[in-house]
């Protein structure tokens, strides 16, 4: 979106002048992006405020895994397709955020007020229909929000010829320490793939036995953006079974055989 804009931008401006922007908007698009940093730490004593204007240290949010988003509401289009991208995605997730895991969104601009976002934390919880869910929409100043995002690699500038900010679009999971456990940079992800991330984040906390089979058998990959079944786990695992399934057989055998001559 912001590469198509670039380019009209471009064409409409002649010769040297066409230059002299472009070089000019190519400089605030200077690292924006997504650079992951697995295993990062976000600092816990960065300072936000909550949609109903309360103060809070971002480290007395991670309790539990966490879903953090970066928007800006004000955004004409990439950041609503996003935050309505993720709540259809946690229809498919059995677990209730604010009860096995924690939503965070964070304003990128620092002109945004609570006000603001509690008109969006009212929106998307009544879309996601779970009255005991609790969704984060927090804002705060510049600094704070610079520190949070850089801590997790993400890159955004304010574009003043578009009048907007250039920003990717991406969930970053976390666990309950705030270390990053695993990105996932769609607008529209799957329900399938939050899942498997959650229960990633929580080290196998959440989720059912089917859930840890499931990362077991599949494995994240950065090109196709999702997990993927993994040829070398499937076989491994279909192995243990067929070990397991081994022994059980020869232990009945065995105890019928102990049984027979008392018999």
């Amino acid at each position: 979106m912001h590469a198509t804009r670039f380019t009209l931008l471009l064409l409409l401006l002649p010769g040297t002048a066409q230059a002299q922007s472009a070089a000019h908007v190519a400089r605030a698009y200077s690292g924006v992006g997504l650079t992951p940093k697995l295993g990062a730490e976000i600092p816990p004593d960065l300072v936000f405020l909550r949609s109903d204007s309360t103060v809070v240290p971002m480290g007395t949010l991670l309790e539990r895994p966490t879903l953090l988003t970066f928007v800006y509401h004000t955004c004409p289009m990439l950041c609503s397709v996003l935050l309505d991208g993720l709540t259809q995605a946690l229809e498919a997730v059995p677990w209730t955020p604010g009860v096995e895991f924690d939503l965070v969104t964070v304003s990128i601009s620092p002109d945004e007020t609570p006000s603001l976002a509690a008109k969006q934390r009212e929106r998307h919880l009544a879309r996601l229909g779970r009255p005991e869910a609790e969704w984060h929409f927090l804002t705060g100043e510049e600094s704070a929000i610079r520190a949070l995002a850089e801590s997790i690699g993400f890159g955004y500038s304010w574009v003043e010829e578009q009048g907007e900010y250039a920003h990717p679009a991406a969930l970053i999971f976390l666990s309950e320490d705030g270390v990053v456990t695993r990105y996932l940079a769609d607008v529209a992800p799957q329900g399938r793939d939050v899942r498997a991330a959650l229960v990633e984040a929580s080290e196998g906390s959440i989720g059912s036995l089917l859930d840890r089979a499931f990362l077991f058998c599949f494995q994240y990959d950065p090109t196709a953006n999702s997990y993927v079944l993994t040829a070398r786990r499937t076989m491994r695992l279909g192995g243990i079974m067929a070990a397991i399934a081994l022994m059980s057989l020869l232990a009945v055998l065995w105890r019928r055989e102990l049984i027979r001559p008392a018999a």
